[in-house]
């Protein structure tokens, strides 16, 4: 294998007869190496995106969260909640009662999404962290606050703290409608803003409130729509998921956050492996230079093999020396190609060179996160390509032995 190693290499490497063989051998390195950039970096994207989520999500959902499957609503009675008091790995748990209403300043107005939360959700909340404007408070002293969203901040033209500039928010009420009372129909809160976070588009129609003023809102006292979990720590999510599933009856749902936003992860996954595998077959279209390269040289080089067959040299060594051609042009094209994709996502995750343009963006760069198995997968596809484009002109060449 090394006389055939060194062989390849002579020809490969060779300053003599640099002609159209040589060049086609140059134009299949550059492909591959294009190729391996190419994936290495769409592939650090996703993850990048994943991550974000991920961080996003970290924000905004709980650890865990405890829903009914059966109605939109349950009550608090139906929690046993001095077993769960004793379950280790809890840091807080958070009632939360959650419906549609319209908000309203003056003419503007929206659909919202009203969360009413109990005292434990601004305690050591992450949402502190993506603060637009004022601070996280929903209640001081007897006074009640409303905690918004970036986009309901904007579209309604709120100030934190500015009682002028109060938020309307209208709920119908659970009743007979009345024709010739239309206000009667509708249950009122009006509530001063107290700040105003950022998250992604998705959130941008969120409002917190207080449990109480929520409850006055929807008139559903002593009902919940979820329990928000937050763990003292995230490798207690299974410990912990177990036990409440044995605590909760059927009838209620048991979601870790990876759960929560199932169709969100199994979305970028499935476009990631689609990515993948299109990149690929567009390596594969590119081998063909490999092949055809490698099939000149063959008729190139007859009077070599035959030359090399009168000395001696076996069948085996001939493949062997036009599948270490193919080998050398594939590993130059992928180390190249290796450096170049690995250098540009790490110097993207470094100093951020490629920025987003947004004025309210969660961050200030492209996402990108570089992982090990994606490189190595990468590298292991190409190489299975190439040495498939290979294999033939090999075969090819025993026959002027």
């Amino acid at each position: 294998m090394k006389l055939a190693f060194y062989i390849a290499k002579k020809y490969f490497f060779s300053s003599k007869k640099r002609g159209f063989i040589h060049f086609i051998s140059i134009i299949s390195m550059l492909g591959v190496c294009l190729g391996t950039a190419a994936l290495i970096i769409v592939l650090s994207v996703f993850n990048g995106l994943e991550e974000l989520n991920r961080s996003i999500f970290k924000s905004s959902d709980p650890d865990i969260r405890i829903q009914s499957t059966q109605s939109k609503t349950f009550a608090q009675e139906a929690i046993n909640w001095a077993a769960l008091e004793k379950i280790e790995g809890i840091d807080k748990t958070t009632k939360v009662l959650e419906d549609n209403a319209l908000a309203r300043r003056n003419e503007e107005q929206m659909i919202v999404v009203v969360k009413g939360v109990d005292s434990t959700f601004i305690r050591h909340n992450p949402l502190e962290a993506n603060l637009y404007d004022g601070e996280l408070l929903l209640k001081k002293d007897s006074e009640y606050f409303a905690f918004v969203a970036g986009g309901v901040y904007s579209t309604l033209s709120l100030q934190s703290f500015n009682y002028l500039r109060p938020l309307e928010l209208w709920y119908p009420k659970n009743q007979k409608l009345n024709v010739l009372n239309p206000e009667s129909n509708i249950s009122t809160l009006v509530l001063p803003v107290s700040g105003a976070f950022v998250l992604e588009q998705e959130y941008d129609n969120i409002i917190y409130v207080s449990l109480e003023m929520m409850e006055k809102l929807t008139e559903m006292p002593g009902q919940l729509s979820s329990l928000d979990i937050q763990l003292t720590d995230e490798k207690y999510t299974n410990q912990v998921k177990n036990k409440l599933e044995k605590l909760f009856p059927e009838n209620f749902s048991i979601k870790d956050r990876d759960q929560q936003n199932e169709a969100l992860y199994r979305a970028i996954k499935i476009e990631k492996m689609f990515i993948f595998m299109a990149l690929l077959f567009i390596i594969g279209i590119a081998s063909f230079n490999i092949y055809f390269a490698l099939s000149m040289l063959v008729l190139d080089k007859k009077d070599d093999i035959q030359t090399l067959s009168a000395l001696g040299a076996s069948k085996k060594l001939i493949r062997s020396l036009f599948l270490a051609e193919g080998g050398i042009i594939s590993l130059t094209g992928a180390l190249i190609g290796l450096i170049f994709g690995v250098g540009i996502c790490w110097s993207q995750m470094q100093y951020g060179w490629l920025k987003m343009g947004m004025e309210f963006a969660l961050v200030d760069a492209y996402p990108i996160l570089l992982k090990f198995s994606d490189v190595c997968l990468s590298i292991f596809g190409i190489l299975i390509i190439t040495f498939l484009a290979s294999v033939f002109p090999a075969k090819k060449a025993t026959r002027f032995t």
